[in-house]
């Protein structure tokens, strides 16, 4: 519980800094947003643990806030208390059909709310079903997809993994890695949420593995698509020098240094349209044979 991150979003600076103070002493991270712009944006480069929101902000109300939070796959599970200055049972009401966790009328009791927020936070550990690093789906949350997809026709499983993770990882440490594993799946999240591919399943088996699930017919121009921008974009996450010259060098056992090239993508694709599939277990064990065939 201790060392959350809470994200406040309140455009009152009164209230934002008296509860600012209050968390921080408690022993929770603190980032504060005085917009819903400011909010949706924190929230996609730092994932927050749970967020304290005004319904009344100066852009757009906590409902939409919300509701673009609920709307997107990284950011869908995050627990969410609303703040409001009304009591009546069709705004409770609204933010609840939203996906809101609980609804807090100013003013506020203090201990009342730290309540709340802890129970928030205990419930969605107990139900945590995503990657603390990305955020994303992984474990009984992919199997569950699968279970669905594999029901119907059209479909595609691509099962994603990083080349040469582990030299990035040796030579720039695990920090760095886990920095490098939230940039890849923001850079998936963004390729998938082009017009084009709204709808797809994205999710984080562990470590340097990811999936996607996808329709048949655009299974092959996004693994070429995702392939593309990653090779390119990951370049960002290695130093001036190591861009420069085009690879990073990795003492091995011995201490003979080797060069090793910059992190690329490996893709395995299974379309029940060209393979019989029987189960979700063959699902996993034939996409791992493709993606390995994809060197």
């Amino acid at each position: 519980m201790e060392n959350a991150r809470l994200l406040i979003v309140e455009d009152e600076v009164d209230i934002s800094n008296l509860l600012k103070i209050y968390f921080s002493n408690l022993g929770y991270e603190i980032e504060t947003a005085y917009k819903g712009g400011e909010a949706l944006e924190k929230t996609q480069s730092n994932l927050p643990d749970l967020i304290i929101l005004d319904i009344n902000l100066p852009d757009f109300d906590g409902y939409e806030v919300c509701r673009q939070l609920r709307g997107k796959m990284r950011t869908s599970n995050i627990p969410i208390i609303f703040l409001t200055q009304r009591d009546e049972r069709s705004d409770r009401l609204q933010g609840l059909e939203l996906g809101a966790d609980d609804y807090v009328t100013k003013p506020f009791d203090f201990d009342e709310l730290k309540l709340r927020v802890q129970g928030a936070i205990r419930r969605a550990e107990r139900e945590r079903l995503t990657d603390p690093r990305t955020g994303l789906p992984s474990g009984r949350l992919i199997e569950e997809q699968l279970r669905e997809v594999i029901q119907k026709t059209d479909w595609a499983y691509l099962d994603i993994a990083i080349n040469e993770f582990e030299s990035f990882s040796e030579v720039y440490g695990f920090v760095a890695a886990d920095d490098a594993l939230r940039f890849t799946s923001m850079l998936i999240n963004d390729v998938l949420e082009t017009s084009e591919r709204k709808g797809d399943f994205l999710g984080h088996i562990g470590g340097k593995n990811f999936v996607v699930i996808t329709s048949s017919e655009k299974s092959k121009a996004l693994k070429n698509a995702l392939k593309d921008k990653f090779a390119l974009d990951i370049q960002s996450q290695y130093s001036f020098t190591d861009r420069n010259n085009g690879f990073i060098q990795v003492p091995d056992k011995n201490g003979i240094v080797e060069k090793k090239p910059f992190m690329t993508f490996s893709i395995g694709i299974v379309d029940p349209s060209e393979m019989p599939i029987a189960d979700i277990r063959e699902i996993t064990e034939l996409s791992v044979i493709e993606r390995r065939k994809d060197i």
